[in-house]
């Protein structure tokens, strides 16, 4: 059996529809039992011997000649290919997301739709919709909630990651009073006279402790966390004139530029939501978040790690598995915040996946 390439599909008559359609979910019908399908349905197809050849003209392609022919045609198609392969080996069906096929997808990002184990195209939800990319690709952020990436790595290695737009479950209820004051000191606020419960309960800043000390109250803020509380008229400056928080703002830009407005916006969206966030600099991240912190002396594992981005920010997937690969070591889930205008913020979720 062969097929007939024509405007960058390829046209299969016979019993095509009945053999691969039908019984294994290859390509879209074309009236009759004909069918059409993608360059990587047919170089899968010559692959496994089901197609002998291509004709394109006077050409007959067998594999590597058609292999190389969409190579040059089609952007990313050897790295398609390797996905779409592996996936076949797992036992999907799966299609691509183009217009006039069953994987059809609404989003250009989109290269491959994958139903689930013991379903066939355009059955049911898809089980997963394919982004492929190369290890030294640019990946934008704002395109991945939703989507499955798979990153051939420059050994023909496939990773695949899971992304998602998650939601926070917090049930921290501690209230901060509004009359605490404190001394801003370099890159830290020092409140001398913290109330109870404040560390205790709603896990703000760190003690000043130690074993003979007389002072037993003082609480250390990051500047970060002071921000956040002067913002929402908990705190005031001793000796500082003006608003308290622009005083804090104005340090924080001093000792980290920019970044300490969009750390501080996403601060304060997790603390809106009742997830306490706490310094991530241990795991090389801008955070660690607490869901629900009722004590400090009987305190949870953190959840997430969050790192903080722009909102055009472009992952390489490099950084990306390392990240991951970090969170996941120490049983946390890696979400990235992905800050714009206006103070918003988008949340990304990424975590591995083996389909």
């Amino acid at each position: 059996m062969n097929g007939q390439l024509r405007d960058g599909v390829v046209e299969i008559a016979g019993n095509a529809r009945q053999q691969f359609y039908d019984a294994r979910g290859y390509g879209t019908p074309d009236g009759g039992n004909s069918i059409r399908v993608s360059r990587v349905e047919a170089a899968h197809l010559l692959f496994r011997g089901d197609l002998d050849y291509i004709v394109d003209g006077g050409s007959h392609f067998d594999f590597e000649a058609f292999f190389l022919d969409s190579a040059s045609a089609v952007d990313r198609f050897a790295l398609r290919f390797l996905v779409y392969a592996e996936l076949r080996d797992r036992g999907f069906y799966l299609s691509p997301a183009r217009e006039g096929w069953p994987g059809e997808d609404d989003s250009e990002w989109t290269d491959l739709t994958v139903y689930p184990r013991g379903t066939k195209p355009g059955d049911g939800k898809p089980a997963h919709r394919i982004v492929v990319v190369g290890e030294r690709a640019s990946v934008p952020a704002a395109e991945l909630g939703g989507v499955t990436l798979a990153v051939v790595d420059e050994e023909s290695e496939i990773s695949y990651f899971e992304t998602s737009q998650p939601e926070f479950d917090g049930g921290t209820t501690y209230q901060p009073p509004d009359s605490l004051a404190g001394s801003l000191i370099d890159d830290r606020v020092v409140v001398w006279d913290s109330p109870d419960g404040f560390f205790d309960h709603g896990f703000y800043g760190q003690p000043l402790t130690a074993r003979e000390a007389i002072v037993d109250s003082a609480v250390q803020l990051s500047l970060v966390e002071a921000a956040g509380l002067a913002a929402e008229g908990h705190l005031d400056l001793k000796d500082v004139g003006g608003p308290a928080v622009e005083a804090i703002r104005e340090r924080g830009r001093a000792v980290e530029g920019e970044r300490f407005d969009r750390r501080l916006t996403v601060y304060r969206a997790l603390r809106s939501q009742q997830v306490v966030p706490k310094t991530g600099f241990k795991f090389g991240a801008d955070f660690r978040t607490y869901n629900t912190v009722e004590s400090v002396e009987d305190l949870p594992h953190s959840e997430c790690l969050v790192r903080v981005v722009e909102a055009d920010h472009a992952f390489d997937p490099r950084e990306l598995s390392l990240d991951v690969r970090l969170a996941g070591g120490v049983r946390k889930r890696m979400v990235f915040a992905l800050t714009g205008a206006n103070e918003e913020v988008e949340w990304l979720t990424v975590s591995r996946l083996t389909p």
